[in-house]
């Protein structure tokens, strides 16, 4: 698993593979923000396995401590 946050888009990606196949991601589910309270985007292979979450307005749906450790992208 890897963590990767842009601080200037306030996002996060929780990559749960090391690498995405050949197909790589058939499709994204969105969740419905209303629900989650806030943009929730899933990615998931061909068989339907999730590959990797992506996290916008992270600083309010994740914990400091785990955007600090995050590897920092973009500026």
């Amino acid at each position: 698993m890897k963590i990767t946050y842009d601080a200037s888009a306030d996002a996060a990606y929780i990559s749960l593979v090391d690498q995405v196949g050949a197909c790589g991601v058939d499709r994204t589910y969105l969740c419905d923000p209303m629900e989650v309270g806030g943009m929730i985007n899933i990615d998931l292979d061909r068989a339907g396995r999730i590959l990797g979450i992506e996290v916008l307005t992270a600083r309010a749906l994740l914990a400091s401590d785990l955007l600090q450790a995050a590897e920092q992208i973009g500026t």
